[in-house]
C-alpha cells in the first residue's frame, strides 16, 4: 500500500453519527464476535492498551486494534473489522478506512491473534509465574534506582582522593539521572521493534561492566563518564518493566502490580544511601561500586530468565511461521503492516514529548508536579548528611539509617495504591463501565497534603530542633513524604496514561525527560542550598513550593475535562 498524507478528521461528538452514516471506504470500527475474535473479560477496551506498539505503528494511517488482546478460534481476525480510530477529542478516521481502495484490500488481509486458551499468551501463564516476572521486573527497577543514590553513601571519601568539590563528586549522581532520561527514548521504540527479552539482557551486562571502572577510577572524569554510561546501558528497566507488566497482566487485573512497579523507582534510591554508609564507613567508596556491581549481577541473571512478554513481537513470530507454513502472504500483523520509517520514529519519540510538553498543560504541569518529588527524594539523600552527619555528629552509616523511615512510608503506600485501583474500577462500573480520566486524581488529592509535612517536621527548627535535639523527629519525616510521594506518583502516572490514550509512548516521554532534568539538577544545589540558606529556611522552601503545588490536581480534577476538549491528542 502506498501511504496517504491525509486523513478525515471527525469531531468526538460526531464520531458516533459518522459511523452510522458509513462514508465512503468506512468499514466497522469494533471487533466482531466468534470468529471475528472476542475481547476476554481480563481486558476493558476503554482503557489504554500499554501493550500496544504506538512508537513505531503508524496510527495515523491505520489508527489502532485490539488485535494484542482480542482472542478468536481461527487465530485471526480480517483486518477489515479490527481497526479503530485513534481515541482523541477529535477522532481521526485513519486514511486507510477513508479510502475505499484500501479498505477493500483490507479484506484479505488477516491479522494474527491470540487463540482462546492460548498458552503462548503470557495473560494465561500461571499465576505463579506471573507474580516471579512482576517481582523480577520491580527488583530490576529497585536495583538501577539503588544504583543512582549509592554513591551518596561516601561523598566524602571520593572528595577527598580526588581533590574535588561536593558540586563535581554530586555530578556522579546527575549524569547517571541524565542517562536514565536518555536511554528511554532509544531503547523503547527498539524493544517494540525486537521484543523486550534481548534488551533486559544486553544493556544490563555493559552496565555492570561499566561499574568497573568506577571502581578502579584514577581521576574523577573517569568516574563521571562511567555513571553517565552506567545511566544509558541501566536505564533498560525504566523502558521495559512497566511494558513487561502490562504484557502479562490485563489491565482489569493488575491492580497490586502497578502499585508495586510504582514504588520501585522511589524505593531504591532509599535503600542506596543505607547500603552505601557502611559500606563507605567500614572498606571504603570503591567497594561501593563492587556491591553494586555484585548486586546488578545477581538482578541481570534474574532478568535473563523473563521470557519474551511482548504480544507484537509474539504474534509477529507466529505470522512469518504461518506464512511460510501456508503460504498466505495476508497472514501479518497491524504493527508489521503498517510500520513506521525511521524517520517518523525518530519524531514520534524525540520531537512529539517535547510538542507535547509545550502544547498540553495537564501533561506539563502533572509531570512538573511528579519530577518535583522525585528531586525532593534526591533533596533527601544530599540534606540528611548536613542534618545528621554535620548537626548530629553521626558517622556515614548511622546517617544512611536515617533513610529507613522513606521505606516504612513506601510500604504504606501499597496498600493505599491497590485501594484506590480497586476505587477506581468500582467508579468506572457506576458510570456504565468507563470512567473519566479525572477519577485517577483522587490518589493525587490524598497524597499532595503529605509531601509538605516532611520538609516541615524534618529540619525545621519550629518543628524540630536539630544538634542537642532527639534524632526520631527530624528521621520520621521520611515516612509522610515516602507515602505521599508512592500515592502522588501512582495517580499523576495513571492520570497522564488515560488523558493521552492514543499517545501514550510521548506522554510517559515527556514525563521521563522533565523527572530526569529536575532530578539531574537538584544534587547540584541542595548542599549549598542548606549550608546558605540553613537547614530551617532551606526545608521550608521545599515545603512552600509543595503546599503551592497542592491545587493542581484539585484544578484538574474540576476542569480537567473542559481542558481536555480542547486538546487533538487528548481523550
Amino acid at each position: 500500500m502506498d501511504a496517504i498524507s491525509h486523513s478525515e478528521t471527525i469531531p468526538f461528538d460526531d464520531a458516533a453519527t459518522a459511523v452510522e452514516n458509513h462514508p465512503p471506504g468506512y468499514v466497522t470500527l469494533s471487533v466482531g464476535a466468534g470468529d471475528h475474535g472476542h475481547i476476554p473479560p481480563s481486558h476493558d477496551p476503554d482503557r489504554p492498551d500499554l501493550s500496544f506498539p504506538f512508537q513505531t505503528t503508524d496510527t495515523e494511517w491505520a489508527g489502532f486494534t485490539d488485535e494484542y488482546r482480542v482472542t478468536s478460534k481461527t487465530g485471526y481476525i480480517p483486518g477489515e473489522l479490527a481497526l479503530r480510530p485513534v481515541p482523541s477529542h477529535y477522532r481521526r478516521l485513519p486514511a486507510v478506512l477513508a479510502d475505499p481502495e484500501k479498505a477493500i484490500h483490507l479484506k484479505q488481509v488477516k491479522l494474527v491473534t491470540w487463540y482462546e486458551n492460548d498458552t503462548e499468551d503470557p495473560r494465561n501463564w500461571r499465576n505463579a509465574y506471573k507474580w516471579y516476572i512482576t517481582f523480577v521486573c520491580a527488583l530490576s527497577v529497585v536495583s538501577i534506582a539503588f544504583a543512582t543514590a549509592i554513591i551518596a553513601g561516601d561523598f566524602g571519601g571520593v572528595v577527598r582522593e580526588f581533590e574535588v568539590s561536593e558540586v563535581v563528586v554530586a555530578l556522579s549522581v546527575s549524569l547517571m539521572i541524565i542517562g536514565f532520561g536518555i536511554g528511554p527514548l532509544i531503547l523503547a521504540p527498539l524493544s517494540e521493534l525486537h521484543g523486550r527479552r534481548p534488551f533486559w539482557v544486553a544493556p544490563f551486562l555493559v552496565y555492570i561492566i561499566f561499574n568497573i571502572p568506577c571502581a578502579l577510577a584514577k581521576n574523577i572524569g573517569t568516574l563521571l563518564v562511567s555513571r553517565l554510561l552506567c545511566g544509558l546501558f541501566g536505564s533498560g528497566p525504566f523502558a521495559l518493566a512497566g511494558g513487561a507488566i502490562a504484557d502479562i497482566w490485563d489491565n482489569n487485573e493488575r491492580g497490586f502490580a502497578v502499585a508495586l512497579f510504582a514504588a520501585a523507582p522511589y524505593g531504591g534510591p532509599v535503600l542506596g544511601p543505607i547500603v552505601g554508609g557502611f559500606i563507605g564507613e567500614t572498606v571504603g567508596w570503591r567497594w561501593i561500586f563492587w556491591v553494586n556491581m555484585i548486586f546488578a549481577g545477581v538482578v541481570a541473571c534474574m532478568c535473563a530468565t523473563i521470557p519474551e512478554t511482548y504480544a507484537p513481537a509474539i504474534l509477529l513470530k507466529r505470522a512469518k511461521r504461518l506464512r511460510a507454513e501456508t503460504g498466505d502472504p495476508n497472514i501479518t500483523t497491524e504493527q508489521e503492516l503498517f510500520r513506521k520509517s525511521l524517520k517518523e520514529i525518530i519524531i514520534e519519540t524525540v520531537v512529539r514529548p517535547f510538542q507535547m510538553i509545550a502544547t498540553e498543560p495537564i501533561l506539563t504541569l502533572m509531570s512538573l508536579y511528579a519530577s518535583l518529588i522525585y528531586g525532593l527524594l534526591y533533596a533527601f539523600f544530599f540534606s540528611f548528611p548536613i542534618v545528621f552527619s554535620e548537626g548530629y555528629s553521626y558517622n556515614d552509616g548511622i546517617t544512611g539509617l536515617m533513610f529507613c523511615s522513606v521505606p516504612i512510608g513506601v510500604g504504606m503506600a501499597l496498600f493505599v495504591t491497590l485501594r484506590l485501583e480497586t476505587h477506581y474500577i468500582r467508579r468506572a462500573q457506576s458510570k456504565g463501565g468507563r470512567a473519566d480520566p479525572e477519577d485517577r486524581l483522587i490518589g493525587m488529592m490524598i497524597g499532595c497534603w503529605f509531601i509538605p509535612i516532611g520538609p516541615y517536621i524534618r529540619i525545621n527548627p519550629p518543628a524540630v530542633m536539630p544538634g542537642g535535639g532527639n534524632w526520631v523527629g527530624p528521621c520520621s519525616a521520611g515516612i509522610p513524604f515516602g507515602f505521599g510521594m508512592v500515592v502522588l506518583y501512582f495517580s499523576a502516572n495513571a492520570y497522564i496514561i488515560d488523558a493521552f490514550p492514543g499517545y501514550v509512548a510521548s506522554a510517559l516521554a515527556a514525563k521521563i525527560v522533565i523527572r530526569s532534568g529536575l532530578g539531574a539538577a537538584t544534587p547540584l544545589f541542595i548542599t549549598a542550598m542548606f549550608h546558605n540558606l540553613g537547614n530551617g529556611w532551606a526545608a521550608s522552601v521545599w515545603g512552600f513550593i509543595s503546599l503551592a503545588l497542592i491545587p493542581i490536581p484539585f484544578c484538574f480534577y474540576r476542569y480537567g475535562k473542559w481542558i481536555r476538549s480542547k486538546s487533538r491528542r487528548a481523550a
